[in-house]
């Protein structure tokens, strides 16, 4: 009966040991705009850890990877994972997540303002690590490819867009409602001249409100393969071929634009970075289900890459 028992225990201090986190969480502040949180592995010393920054993607996204009325904890899951393979992160709110929570909206936010801050933060974290990488989601691609010179050592592309977004926002609402596409373009138009205007359809209101149009102008501005193709430092481009929002051929226009990259498709991956077998509703569905696994393909990809950077 004892050496049962002592097998038992052996066998559940194994587990537990198997399963414990091997990285230390801690908050930070960076200033007044930017709050997150920094896993640290508990192997190494601080500074000669490879670090990596990951921003969020488009809308109010926290520092996890969700909005409101959707949670996948993508970019927690991503920190997690590398954090166990001894690389440390920080991922962080945006700012107009901690504006929304203070019920203190600035309606003149700008794209720019996004990118000061992602430069804020790697300026904060120079000093504490040798080697810094930005990993930049969607959005948070170009946000990141915008601020690397404020000190990164290298950059991760994870689903971007080569395109500026006015081009894609054509694309897509000729894809998906193509009976906007002239509407669309005029209201474009008149962005791209830096004006503002009323004429919209309604049914575009969450894309083109007035409230909307003055960050869509910052925005337009830039052109993520102009912007790559002036970047001499190491970049990894990585897209799934599940993914709904951004095409294979975003990623493959970044790379083609890049001076030194590589670029991984990797299959069966969605925009949420999680595997998907099934069809577009299986797709849409994990967006809201913080269950799924981290596609292991990716963490592997970004482990690779982090650590060949001197």
């Amino acid at each position: 009966m004892k050496k049962n028992f002592k097998i038992f225990l052996y066998v559940l201090m194994t587990t537990i040991h198997a399963y414990a986190q091997e990285f230390t969480s801690e908050e930070i502040k960076v200033n007044t705009n930017v709050e997150g949180t920094l896993l640290l592995p508990n192997t190494q010393e601080e500074n000669s850890i490879p670090f990596v920054i990951l921003i969020a993607g488009s809308g109010p996204t926290d520092r996890d990877g969700n909005q409101s009325f959707m949670k996948n904890d993508a970019l927690k899951k991503i920190a997690e994972a590398l954090s166990q393979k001894g690389i440390a992160t920080f991922r962080y709110d945006k700012r107009i997540v901690k504006q929304i929570r203070n019920q203190n909206i600035d309606k003149n936010i700008s794209f720019d303002d996004f990118v000061i801050d992602a430069r804020s933060v790697i300026g904060f974290f120079k000093s504490k690590f040798e080697t810094i990488i930005v990993a930049g989601h969607s959005q948070g691609s170009l946000v990141g490819l915008l601020a690397l010179d404020a000190g990164a050592s290298g950059f991760i592309s994870l689903a971007g867009a080569g395109k500026p977004i006015d081009e894609i926002l054509e694309e897509q609402i000729a894809k998906t409602a193509a009976v906007f596409s002239k509407s669309t373009e005029r209201v474009l138009n008149v962005l791209r001249s830096g004006e503002t205007t009323s004429e919209y359809p309604p049914e575009l209101a969450s894309i083109f409100n007035l409230e909307l149009q003055a960050f869509l102008i910052s925005w337009m501005q830039y052109n993520p393969a102009k912007i790559i193709a002036n970047t001499p430092l190491p970049i990894l481009i990585i897209n799934g071929d599940k993914d709904l929002q951004v095409d294979v051929k975003e990623a493959q226009l970044l790379n083609s634009a890049a001076q030194n990259s590589k670029l991984i498709i990797i299959e069966h991956m969605n925009h949420v970075l999680v595997k998907i077998d099934g069809d577009d509703l299986e797709n849409a569905k994990s967006y809201n289900n913080p269950n799924l696994k981290i596609n292991e393909e990716l963490i592997n990809a970004i482990q690779e890459f982090t650590l060949a950077i001197d």
